[in-house]
């Protein structure tokens, strides 16, 4: 019998700030296949872990006064008891500061120089120490101009600022190996999913021509040394990619694990990093003539209604609190069934807590209480045998689990979970059906129908063992949970699982116990509301472009909050576009204070001619706390504005309305 193997990793994250439920979802999503398969019958190969060098990492640590190495063990700790709390099976928890791994990349790079790969060079360009990429002008998503017209800046396309940097550096010849890599593509169609996401790939970055790619900085020190020009450190992404397979022994191999496990069967990325992992780790692993992975998943975000989280907005969602207040399964499942394949989830309270209550409390926990209240109360506690006789719906409930079996299998192989459990939430349907259809406290009047109450309750009994088995990768203590009150030991391997295997005679607990207790649902909607606006900092940033957006869907708020708002009459003076910037409006306005105040206001693309502005009565919220923008203007308050349609319109006043009055 063929070994079977399986080797599947997480990115390893960057631990400059907490995770949010993002990577959790990323770490679970691995976490079902990886359970998945054992259940399969697979030796698996769980890797998850920590890129712990660059630049970004070198200043959070600074700003923290530690050392850098004392600042990502610190991380490492705390990304660790983060896995503990969502029960992850990972089989190691690798960081790129493990020494094995600093050699490896080094006598990696020292090979791709040999080989003429890798060439010493020179580089200019913007560069965002928040992403550790560099961009050029023309992917900006927006520029700053001096007084000249000449390019100050700008803002990349994650909303990070970027920097010019100018320094030696090491390059890849990347456009050695694109027509390599384009029949490596075609020869693999699979090789991405989404498929999509491969054309995306080929179209915006192979074929306009790949760039050689810096592989080295100057500019900081922490990171791996190349080795013979120890001035400069090791590109973030030559050093992390490598991770996939030093932590199965590439320097060291003293298990056997990379001979076992190479090459990876999945790699699963947010949408965000697929450029690195679909057109670098390719390239670098063709020039080593090292075997490529055999399939990278692209998952997309969750995102609020208010767009991509972030602590400047109040909307960002850690699994620790989540956990804490409704358990780990209901995380789980909610983060697996509500994400799309390749594409974008909302999270809201409102369907987190609709999802608990009516799929998990109402659809599943409602039908096994009935269950285990039945077998209790027509056969004291026994379940009967599946042929102690046969009904008109027993056929159609063993035919649909049969399908929802088969297709299961088809989803988790093709790591699509929400079709996957809505196949399973398809049994859990019919059966709940079944029960409507059977009538068992009808059966149970009648003497003669016996047999056929005893048929209904194995048939309700083997459809939740069946259920059991398939949610276990994502919902364990909930499959054990099931299991245990139908009398059963553990979830069992599944490589053979099949309608009809409830053993007779095995007797169910005296007495259920609700695996899902229903929620207050306004309650809780407050809750969520209430934990995510609590991570909002306090302070505002000097700069960050979501803070001039338009921001829909607010949570409520008291009216002892709104109340502190002071929204006042406020007369433009003047009215011009800030230098530097292609979105912002500097305003000086009368807002009946001793001296005119400023603000700027990210509306020019909606007002082109700013001059005709002046004169207006507009509304302004005149106590807002003063901010740096741009490093060099203070923007005292912010004017009042409606939005429709894509439209934004200034809300103004009558013009006979005296300067500074107080609107409310």
């Amino acid at each position: 019998m063929t070994e079977k193997n399986f080797y599947i990793t997480t990115p390893i994250y960057y631990p400059s700030g907490k995770l949010h439920i993002g990577s959790a979802y990323t770490t679970i999503a691995c976490d079902v296949q990886a359970r998945y398969k054992r259940l399969m019958g697979y030796d698996v190969y769980y890797l998850t872990g920590l890129d712990e060098h660059g630049q970004k990492i070198e200043a959070k640590a600074a700003e923290a006064g530690l050392a850098p190495q004392s600042y990502v063990d610190g991380m490492a700790e705390g990304v660790e008891k983060l896995w503990d709390l969502l029960d992850i099976s990972h089989d190691v928890f690798y960081r790129t500061t493990n020494p094995e791994h600093e050699k490896a990349v080094q006598r990696i790079f020292d090979k791709l120089l040999a080989q003429d790969d890798i060439y010493l060079g020179e580089y200019s360009g913007w560069y965002s120490v928040s992403d550790e990429e560099f961009f050029t002008e023309s992917q900006l998503t927006e520029v700053f101009r001096d007084e000249n017209g000449k390019v100050t800046g700008g803002i990349a396309p994650s909303g990070h600022e970027v920097e010019w940097v100018s320094e030696e550096s090491y390059f890849f010849r990347m456009g050695k190996y694109a027509d390599r890599l384009l029949a490596f593509y075609k020869e693999n169609p699979d090789f991405i999913t989404p498929n999509s996401r491969m054309n995306e790939m080929i179209k915006n970055f192979i074929e306009p021509g790949l760039e050689d790619l810096a592989v080295s900085r100057t500019s900081f020190t922490w990171g791996i040394k190349v080795p013979n020009n120890p001035k400069h450190v090791v590109y973030v992404w030559l050093d992390a990619l490598f991770n996939y397979m030093t932590a199965l022994g590439l320097e060291n191999d003293l298990e056997n694990r990379l001979d076992k496990f190479w090459p990876a069967d999945i790699h699963m990325v947010g949408k965000d990093i697929l450029r690195f992992h679909s057109i670098y780790w390719p390239i670098f692993l063709m020039a080593l003539d090292l075997p490529l992975p055999k399939r990278l998943v692209a998952h997309g975000w969750y995102v609020m209604q208010d767009g991509k989280m972030s602590k400047s907005k109040g909307n960002v969602v850690y699994p620790e609190m989540l956990v804490e207040r409704y358990g780990l399964d209901p995380l789980r499942y909610y983060l697996m069934r509500s994400l799309p394949v390749g594409s974008d989830g909302t999270f809201t309270p409102e369907d987190y807590v609709g999802r608990i209550n009516y799929e998990l409390a109402n659809d599943l926990g409602n039908l096994l209480n009935r269950t285990v209240a039945m077998i209790n109360k027509y056969f004291d506690g026994k379940v009967p045998s599946l042929s102690a006789g046969q009904t008109d719906f027993d056929a159609d409930l063993e035919a649909t689990a049969t399908q929802v079996i088969s297709d299961y299998h088809k989803y988790m192989d093709l790591v699509d979970y929400p079709r996957a459990l809505e196949a399973v939430w398809s049994l859990i349907a019919r059966t709940n059906k079944y029960i409507d259809e059977t009538a068992p406290w009808v059966l149970a009047k009648d003497a003669d129908q016996k047999g056929n109450l005893g048929s209904v309750m194995a048939h309700l009994a083997e459809s939740l063992r069946v259920v059991a088995h398939l949610i276990a990768p994502f919902m364990m203590e909930t499959a054990t949970g099931i299991v245990s009150q139908l009398g059963l030991g553990d979830v069992e391997a599944m490589e053979n699982l099949t309608f009809g295997q409830f053993p007779e005679g095995v007797t169910v607990v005296a007495k259920g116990t609700p695996i899902f207790p229903r929620l207050d649902m306004d309650e809780e909607i407050a809750y969520i509301k209430d934990q995510m606006a609590a991570g909002k900092p306090a302070t505002e940033k000097e700069w960050v472009p979501e803070e001039v957006e338009l921001v829909l869907n607010k949570p409520e708020i008291k009216f002892e909050d709104f109340d502190q708002i002071e929204i006042r009459v406020a007369e433009v003076i003047d009215c011009q576009k800030v230098e530097g910037s292609d979105k912002l409006l500097q305003f000086r306005l009368d807002a009946g204070d001793a001296e005119h105040r400023q603000i700027l206001s990210g509306i020019a693309n909606f007002y082109p001619n700013p001059e005709a502005l002046i004169g207006l009565k507009v509304q302004i919220v005149a106590n807002l706390k003063p901010r740096k923008m741009m490093k060099k203007y203070v923007s005292q308050g912010m004017i009042l504005s409606a939005e429709h349609d894509g439209n934004l319109t200034l809300l103004t006043v009558d013009p006979s309305v005296p300067n500074g009055s107080v609107i409310g």
